[in-house]
């Protein structure tokens, strides 16, 4: 038990996102022939998502905040900003208001900066106010995260006064150091190079959560205090905090109000003692088999969640979607804050809002947008109980979605994987920990290729911290950095949700690897974004018929394997073929375009249809009976993947002709026409009823997706021996659990009247 800065344990570290950064000129601006303005410019970084060292550029001039427009905008700029700033440089920008568009006036516009200018007046542009943009073309900084020595400025993160922007809990039971999450210990904040406490005198319940919230747990307990005061006695503490008073709406201990200590504080705090919390763990993060049990008990009783986070690449962030009518749908953007993130946050088990993100920042939903202009006060159970507007068709629209990034628990997963070889941080072969319980020391190995998927990709890139996974490599040709050649993990099956290759299936300690070279371990590309296709299921219901269609008219789809197998038995090329048709049309809704996995060099010719095949199989198409047996089934090769129409403002990229490339940009659909060869399922043998008609797409997850759950698309439909009716098609996860059984169980159509 050693004092507070000899701590071995993971840092439950907490950096604070949120707080507007203001900054006076570094030296006042001579005038020019710009007629820059004097001392009295000043700069700070506004929007979100952000960090402390980026965001949307704000000047103050002639006594009101404003703007940079993005037009010209370069490099230099951004050192010459992050330089005003406080920042020594900066390492990027951002145009198109990827930060929020900012209010008020647009000061400055076509700025020129070499880089090494003392001002931004002293570069060249149109002048003050003189400019012709809108707020969509905010500019933003990122600077490099390093301060000009002895910069004085007062920006609420780096001001000495009001510093709180690390926090973490100190376990200090011998069995709770070892085990993760910590959910109950000393609250310490980082001062200088160590650790200080809080005076917990006055300290209550509201205090108690913000922490926790910030630790990534949505709810607090009591707590033993005098354990904790005969431990506390025997320590040498430093204080930091007192009179910490938070109302338990905040994001962050540094938004309460509180004092800090000056001088010597050893002997502070009098009667009191180090501020000590208790959380509760959300049911993703519990621990013990009698807490899981309550929990699941507690789930049982509530049902189905009324709300899910959709679209994100790690746990607790994603597009926030709530359950009305018992559809799925999103909510708008419209005075969207922190406050109404963490209820959703909190309701979904984690802590507190890190961001709240607006613009369709994690993605475009589909179907209704179910709630506008939610304004929780942040002590709500649910998101439910907060004031909203019922939405009108004018409001808002998917570019609007509202989005989240939650708190949650250090796990200390990303502790247990590591990449190597790549050519970036973002690629490798993958290398995980074996056999580091109890302070040993961990045995680092290779996971066999054999089975490795895009599903497994996805679990590895989330338990590193990358994001999404672009593929999945069975064999990899990387550089041998790392000099680890032992195959530790074979026959790994992920579902695709989970947080570490651990709780993914595997063959634990009897590996089984035919290739146990290098050269066959599992690897990973991973990146920021992906794609996100779905298919629109009004398009499928409008378009669907039946035709009888001649065998001699069908050689090259029986070469492409799209009739059923009883084809090969018929007396060709007489007869004919019933062919259930309609038309497909996929949208990529994702944050980046959706590319066959294959490139060019290796797509297949198809001398009969005279096309190139970049997948093989693109979409599976099945008829099933209610109870889900398949009695007929075809699927689409992807022989052209490309934009046939996208929204306003997105600009086509792909195109089949002249072997072209492929792919379908975001915001953009592709049509598969029904009249076009294998755009059909074979019912030639399929006996009158009521059926179910599937659709999935991408079924062998070949290219990575943001979500796979919203793939299939489902319709009910009613074959009387003549004629198809088919209705209420709904993308596969758009319904709730109530709704999916009873559509599941529909007993058919009396007539072909479709109520």
């Amino acid at each position: 038990m050693g004092g507070c800065g000899t701590w071995a344990w993971p840092e439950l570290l907490v950096l604070l996102g949120s707080a507007w950064l203001w900054v006076g000129s570094a030296q006042p601006t001579p005038p020019g022939p710009t007629h820059a303005p004097g001392p009295q410019l000043r700069f700070r970084l506004a929007g979100y998502p952000r960090k402390h060292n980026e965001g949307r550029v704000e000047v103050f001039y002639n006594d009101e905040w404003g703007t940079i427009c993005d037009d010209d905008f370069t490099l230099g700029n951004a050192h010459v900003l992050c330089r005003h700033l406080g920042f020594v440089a900066a390492t990027g920008w951002a145009h198109s208001a990827k930060y929020g568009k900012g209010v008020g006036r647009i000061w400055l516009d076509n700025v020129n900066c070499a880089g090494s200018e003392k001002s931004i007046g002293d570069c060249k542009h149109r002048g003050w106010g003189n400019s012709d943009c809108s707020h969509e073309e905010d500019a933003g900084v990122v600077c490099k995260d390093e301060r000009i020595p002895g910069f004085k400025d007062s920006n609420v993160i780096e001001t000495e006064q009001s510093h709180v922007e690390e926090v973490r809990l100190r376990p200090v039971v011998s069995g709770g150091r070892r085990q993760l999450p910590v959910t109950e210990g000393i609250v310490e904040v980082r001062y200088k190079d160590s650790w200080a406490q809080i005076c917990d005198q006055g300290w209550d319940s509201h205090n108690s959560r913000v922490i926790c919230g910030m630790m990534g747990f949505p709810a607090e307990k009591k707590v033993n205090r005098n354990f904790y005061k005969l431990f506390t006695e025997r320590q040498q503490l430093n204080y930091r905090l007192h009179s910490v008073s938070c109302t338990g709406t905040e994001v962050h201990l540094s938004m309460c109000s509180f004092e800090f200590y000056r001088g010597n504080s050893s002997a502070a705090c009098g009667a009191g003692m180090p501020a000590v919390v208790s959380c509760v763990p959300g049911p993703l993060f519990a621990t013990g088999n009698a807490h899981k049990k309550k929990q699941r008990q507690q789930q049982q009783q509530q049902g189905q969640p009324r709300i899910r986070l959709k679209g994100g690449a790690r746990i607790g962030e994603g597009r926030v979607e709530v359950l009305k009518s018992s559809e799925w749908g999103t909510i708008c953007d419209d005075r969207w804050n922190l406050q109404s993130a963490s209820v959703v946050c909190r309701e979904l088990g984690f802590g507190s809002a890190k961001e709240a993100l607006t613009g369709a920042r994690m993605g475009q939903g589909t179907g209704p947008i179910h709630l506008n202009e939610v304004q929780c006060r942040g002590t709500e159970k649910s998101l439910w109980n907060c004031p909203f507007r019922n939405i009108t068709q004018e409001d808002c629209k998917h570019t609007e979605d509202a989005a989240v990034r939650c708190n949650i628990p250090y796990m200390g997963y990303e502790n247990l994987i590591r990449l190597s070889g790549g050519r970036s941080r973002f690629e490798g072969r993958v290398e995980v920990a074996v056999g580091a319980g109890d302070g040993d020391q961990p045995r680092w190995g290779l996971v066999c290729g054999e089975g490795w998927g895009t599903l497994e990709a996805m679990v590895a890139c989330r338990q590193l911290g990358l994001g999404f996974a672009n593929h999945g490599l069975q064999e990899t040709w990387y550089w041998d950095a790392s000099n680890v050649t032992e195959m530790v993990m074979s026959g790994v099956k992920c579902a695709g949700h989970e947080m570490s290759l651990s709780h993914c299936q595997h063959h634990g300690a009897s590996l089984s690897c035919r290739n146990t070279g290098t050269r066959f371990a599992a690897g990973v590309i991973c990146s920021e974004t992906a794609s996100d296709l779905l298919l629109h299921a009004p398009l499928v219901q409008e378009t669907a018929y039946i035709e009888d269609r001649p065998l001699h008219m069908l050689y090259c789809a029986a070469e492409e394997n799209c009739l059923a197998s009883s084809a090969r038995l018929a007396n060709w090329p007489y007869g004919h073929r019933r062919l259930l048709r309609f038309s497909s049309q996929i949208h990529n809704r994702g944050r980046a375009d959706f590319r066959p996995k294959a490139g060019r060099h290796s797509w297949v010719w198809h001398e009969c249809h005279r096309h190139y095949h970049s997948m093989d199989i693109f979409t599976h198409y099945d008829i099933l009976t209610p109870n889900g047996t398949k009695v007929a089934e075809g699927h689409k090769a992807s022989f052209c993947l490309e934009d046939t129409e996208c929204e306003e403002d997105v600009a086509k990229r792909y195109e089949c002709a002249n072997f072209g490339e492929q792919g379908i940009t975001v915001g953009c659909w592709d049509l598969y026409r029904h009249d076009i060869d294998c755009q059909w399922i074979d019912i030639t043998d399929v006996k009158p009823g009521n059926y179910i008609l599937q659709v999935v797409i991408n079924p062998n997850f070949e290219v990575a997706e943001s979500d796979f759950t919203n793939n299939a698309m489902k319709c009910n439909c009613k074959y009387d021996g003549h004629r198809i009716w088919v209705h209420s098609c709904h993308i596969g996860d758009a319904l709730s659990e109530e709704a999916n059984k009873r559509f599941e169980q529909y007993p058919g159509q009396l007539n072909n009247q479709i109520s």
